[in-house]
């Protein structure tokens, strides 16, 4: 009879694996990999590398590797990503929260900050797993938050994630503003919207293939969005009230220009860590 890998062999034949396949960061994904096939954390697989793997185990690491190799997403895989300060469940049914999106979230608490209003209402459009509500609900306990998303699967890992993190936050489902009524809701709307133009060639290449084309790609450039939230959302800011974006990192001048057009003050565009124009952002 064979003698069963230990839990360091199958790290070191992850490893390989993963590296072979033009992983960019084979040591820690295979460590990740391990762990969701054993149910332990790192700490306990360096405690138990020499621990035989069972067949079960063996299995289950030979599966995720396979999947990883294809070029699925880890948070996939997975099944959790962080952002922020918070770990989130995340499905194929929406966007994988992406560190540029913080960039997002720090304006947004300053804005809230600057509010005469201690319990602020904010929405978020297009929430996906909940992504920027959650991370300001976590940070801001006392606004009233808000969020909304076109797809009913986006919105249930939603749900999902505001119950297990305690943080509650009124869902509905709709496409942008259309099932609310042009009236000053709220004192901050944000959206991280499809900013994507359809033919650009990364949609079809590492994780991007695996996410929900809607949540990525709009028409006309990648503006159609932008735009149709931009020319809808003021009517439903209170006077005062902030609208903040996220973009393509080449659309800042357009996206100014736009909120210029739909009577937005005090414009301001920033820039993310990488020095890309990212986050814009308009007051009523």
């Amino acid at each position: 009879m064979d003698t069963p890998p230990t839990l360091d062999a199958l790290l070191r034949d992850l490893r390989i694996r993963l590296q072979d396949a033009g992983i960019e960061n084979p040591g820690l994904e295979a460590r990740m990999l391990l762990g969701a096939a054993t149910s332990r954390d790192t700490a306990q697989l360096i405690a138990h590398g020499t621990d035989p793997a069972t067949p079960a185990q063996a299995t289950r690491v030979d599966a995720l590797c396979r999947r990883r190799c294809a070029g699925e997403p880890m948070a996939h895989i997975l099944g959790r990503r962080s952002f922020w300060t918070l770990d989130l469940g995340v499905s194929p049914a929406c966007l994988i929260p992406r560190p540029e999106t913080e960039l997002l979230v720090e304006q947004a608490l300053s804005v809230i900050d600057e509010l005469d209003t201690d319990k602020p209402r904010v929405l978020d459009l297009g929430t996906g797993p909940g992504t920027i509500i959650l991370a300001l609900k976590s940070e801001r306990p006392g606004i009233l938050a808000f969020a909304s998303d076109r797809s009913e699967g986006a919105l249930q890992q939603a749900q999902t994630n505001a119950r297990e993190l305690g943080l509650p936050v009124h869902l509905w489902q709709g496409h942008w503003l259309d099932a609310l009524a042009p009236q000053p809701h709220f004192d901050v709307i944000t959206c991280n919207p499809p900013y994507i133009d359809p033919g650009d060639p990364h949609l079809t290449r590492g994780d991007l293939r695996f996410e929900p084309r809607t949540a990525l790609a709009a028409e006309e450039h990648g503006l159609a969005d932008l735009h149709r939230v931009i020319d809808t959302a003021r009517a439903c800011l209170k006077p005062g009230g902030w609208l903040l974006l996220e973009h393509g990192f080449d659309q800042g001048e357009r996206v100014r220009r736009r909120l210029q057009q739909a009577g937005y003050r005090d414009i301001d565009t920033l820039k993310d860590p990488a020095g890309h124009e990212r986050t814009s952002l308009g007051k009523h």
